[in-house]
C-alpha cells in the first residue's frame, strides 16, 4: 500500500472527529464513540493488529479514562468545598478588590496561575483548578473552558516539572543509542531553543484569551474590547515568559514554567493594584447580568454567593487550598526529594494484557486527584464546615464525575487503539507515524513548516505533549538528518508543536468542560480554540524554517515571510483598534455591534 493512502486511512479517526465533533457539532458522547469504531476497524481490517492487542489498548483506555475522572472528581470536590465553606465568595471580592475587569481577571488566573499549576503538575491539571476558579469568579463556563484551552500552550511543555521535556523527548531520542550517550543534556539544550521559541508565540497568548472572551462571550461581540488593554496583556505575556526563558536557559527544564509563572504572578498583581497599563476604570469591561447570557454557555454547575457562617473570612484562609494545592503538587513532582518514590510505590497494574505487552496501571497515591480530595478534607476543618455542607459538596461533585464519564470512556481507548496499531500482520508503522510519514513525502525541505503541526496532531490524538514527544521525537531527530538541517531545531519544533496541540485536544477539552459541568459542547470550545492553535503552530513553523535554512537561504525566505506576515497583521490589527473602538462607542448605544 502507498505511503499517501496509509496516511490517508490514519487520518481517518482524526477525520471522524472532525466531522462530527467540530463541524456537525455532535457531543462528544456521540462523536467519540463514531471514532472509536473506525480506529478499530482500522486497526483490525487494515493494520491487521490482533484482536487481543485492540481489547488490551481499549481497557488500558479505560484506566486512563477513570485516572482522569478521578482528577476531575477531586477538582470539582474541592470546587465545590470551597463554594459551600464561603471561601469563594472571599476569592471573588479579593479580585474585585485588584479589578473589577474581567479581561484582567482572566489574565491573572488563566494566564499566570494556570502557567504555574502547569508548571507544577501538568496532565491538565491547570484546567481542573483555574477554569472552576474563573466559574466561581461569575465567568460563564464556556468562557473559563476557552480561557483555560488556550493558555494550554506556552507552559506546557514544561508542565509537570518538565515531564515533557525530560520524559517525552528523552524517552524518544532514547531509543537510538547513537544520538549521544547523556540523553539530559541534550534534551537540556533543546528545552533552551523550545522556551525561546514559546516566547516568541507566547506573546499574544494573553491577548488572545482576552480577545476571545469578549468577542465571544461580550455584550457587543467584539475582539476591539479584548484588543482595548493589549499593553497590558503583553507585559503580563513577558513579565512570564522572560523568566521562562531564562530559567530553561541556565537552570535546565524542570521549572521554567513554575517559576515563570509564579514570577509573573508577583510582578503582575503587583502592577495591577498599582494601576500600571490598567484600563480606565470608567472603561471596566465585565459580563452582562447572568439572565442576558446564551444557554450554551453556561455549566450544570451553579456556583452560589454562599458566605462563611461567621459572615466573613480572611483572605489567607480563603487561598490556603489553592496554596496548599501548589504546595503539595511541588512536593510530589520533585524527584529529588524521597516522598516521590513513597508515592510512586502504590501501583495497581494490569501487566502485559492478553499476552498483548500492553500495561495499564494507576498511582493513586501520586495522582491530582488524590491531592484535591486531600486538600478537600483538610479544607472541611480549616474553613470550620458542617457536615450537611460538606456532604451536599460531595453530592454535586459525583453527580457532576459520573455525567461527564459517558464521553471519556470512549475518547481514551479511541487514542489508544490509534496509538497501539503497530505490530500487526500488515507490516505497517503505528497509524501515527503513517501519518507522518506521509506528510514527509509531500513536504520535503519545508518539513520545519510542517514539523510543528505533526506535534500538534499527537497532543490533539493522545491528550498529552508528553506521549506526542515520546512517539514523534527521534522520528523528527532522524527528517532533520535526513533535510539536512540541526534536527535539535526540529526536535524543539516538535515539542512547541505539541505544546500548542493541547488546545484543540478533544479529552482535554471533555476533561476541562466536565470540571464545570459544561458537557456536550466540545466542538464549540475547539471551534474557538482552533485558530490560536493555528497561529501558534504557523508561527513558530515559519521561524524554524528560517532559523534552520537561514545559513543556505539568508534572511529573506518563505519562513521569514511567514512570521513577518503574522506579526504585520497583528501590529495592524492593535494599531488600527484605537479607531475600531471610537466607532464602538458610537454604534453601541444604538444596538448596533462590532
Amino acid at each position: 500500500m502507498s505511503t499517501g493512502l496509509l496516511a490517508f486511512l490514519s487520518l481517518l479517526p482524526i477525520l471522524a472527529v472532525a466531522i462530527f465533533l467540530v463541524v456537525m457539532r455532535m457531543p462528544a458522547s456521540k462523536a467519540m464513540p463514531i471514532s472509536y469504531l473506525v480506529a478499530i476497524g482500522l486497526a483490525l481490517f487494515v493494520w491487521k493488529v490482533p484482536g487481543v492487542n485492540v481489547a488490551a489498548a481499549s481497557i488500558n483506555g479505560l484506566v486512563t479514562a477513570g485516572t482522569l475522572l478521578y482528577i476531575i472528581f477531586g477538582a470539582i470536590l474541592l470546587l465545590n468545598t470551597l463554594q459551600y465553606s464561603g471561601g469563594l465568595k472571599t476569592i471573588r471580592n479579593g479580585f474585585t478588590d485588584i479589578t473589577e475587569d474581567r479581561r484582567v481577571q482572566v489574565i491573572i488566573v488563566a494566564w499566570l496561575f494556570g502557567s504555574f499549576i502547569e508548571g507544577s503538575a501538568g496532565f491538565g491539571t491547570p484546567a481542573a483548578v483555574a477554569v472552576p476558579l474563573m466559574v466561581g469568579l461569575g465567568f460563564p463556563a464556556m468562557a473559563a473552558v476557552v480561557a483555560g484551552m488556550v493558555i494550554q500552550s506556552t507552559p506546557v511543555s514544561f508542565g509537570a516539572v518538565g515531564t515533557p521535556m525530560v520524559v517525552g523527548v528523552g524517552t524518544g531520542l532514547s531509543a537510538d543509542p547513537t544520538i549521544t550517550n547523556d540523553f539530559y543534556q541534550l534534551v537540556t539544550v533543546i528545552a533552551g531553543k523550545v522556551a525561546i521559541l514559546h516566547m516568541v508565540a507566547g506573546a499574544l497568548i494573553p491577548l488572545f484569551v482576552v480577545a476571545l472572551m469578549t468577542r465571544f462571550f461580550g455584550k457587543n461581540k467584539s475582539f476591539t474590547e479584548g484588543l482595548k488593554i493589549w499593553k497590558f496583556a503583553l507585559f503580563s505575556a513577558f513579565a512570564m515568559t522572560i523568566p521562562y526563558v531564562l530559567v530553561a536557559n541556565f537552570l535546565g527544564p524542570e521549572f521554567p514554567s513554575m517559576i515563570g509563572g509564579l514570577v509573573g504572578l508577583a510582578i503582575v498583581i503587583f502592577a495591577a493594584k498599582r494601576g500600571f497599563l490598567m484600563p480606565p476604570k470608567e472603561e471596566t469591561w465585565d459580563f452582562e447580568e447572568k439572565s442576558k447570557w446564551d444557554p450554551e454557555w453556561t455549566g450544570k454547575i451553579e456556583i452560589q454567593d454562599i458566605a462563611h457562617k461567621s459572615g466573613s473570612m480572611s483572605m489567607v484562609r480563603a487561598w490556603t487550598p489553592y496554596i496548599l494545592v501548589a504546595v503539595f503538587l511541588v512536593i510530589s513532582r520533585l524527584e529529588a526529594l524521597p516522598v516521590v518514590d513513597w508515592l510512586k510505590s502504590w501501583t495497581l497494574a494490569a501487566e502485559d494484557m492478553f499476552g498483548s505487552g500492553i500495561t495499564a496501571s494507576f498511582q493513586p497515591l501520586f495522582s491530582p486527584g488524590t491531592i484535591f480530595i486531600l486538600v478537600s478534607l483538610i479544607t472541611f476543618f480549616i474553613h470550620g464546615m458542617n457536615g450537611s455542607a460538606y456532604k451536599s459538596a460531595f453530592t454535586d461533585s459525583l453527580k457532576t464525575a459520573v455525567a461527564a464519564s459517558t464521553a471519556l470512556i470512549f475518547t481514551v481507548p479511541m487514542v489508544q487503539v490509534f496509538l497501539n496499531s503497530g505490530g500487526g500482520a500488515a507490516g505497517y508503522e503505528r497509524m501515527p507515524i503513517e501519518l507522518a510519514n506521509g506528510v514527509v513525502a509531500l513536504a520535503g525541505e519545508f518539513w520545519p513548516i510542517f514539523a510543528t503541526f505533526i506535534g500538534g496532531l499527537g497532543a490533539f490524538i493522545a491528550g498529552s505533549n508528553t506521549v506526542s514527544n515520546m512517539m514523534f521525537s527521534l522520528f523528527q531527530y532522524d527528517v532533520g538528518n535526513q533535510i539536512g538541517v540541526d534536527p535539535t531545531w526540529i526536535v524543539a519544533l516538535q515539542a512547541v508543536g505539541g505544546a500548542a496541540g493541547n488546545m484543540i485536544c478533544v479529552h482535554n477539552v471533555v476533561a476541562a468542560s466536565a470540571v464545570v459541568g459544561l458537557l456536550g459542547k466540545e466542538g464549540d470550545v475547539i471551534r474557538k480554540t482552533l485558530f490560536p492553535f493555528v497561529y501558534y503552530a504557523l508561527l513558530l513553523g515559519g521561524l524554524g524554517y528560517s532559523i534552520v535554512w537561514y545559513a543556505d537561504k539568508g534572511l529573506f525566505n518563505l519562513g521569514s515571510f511567514i512570521v513577518a506576515a503574522i506579526w504585520i497583521v497583528a501590529i495592524y490589527i492593535i494599531a488600527t483598534n484605537k479607531k475600531r473602538a471610537a466607532q464602538l462607542t458610537v454604534t453601541s448605544p444604538k444596538g448596533k455591534s462590532m
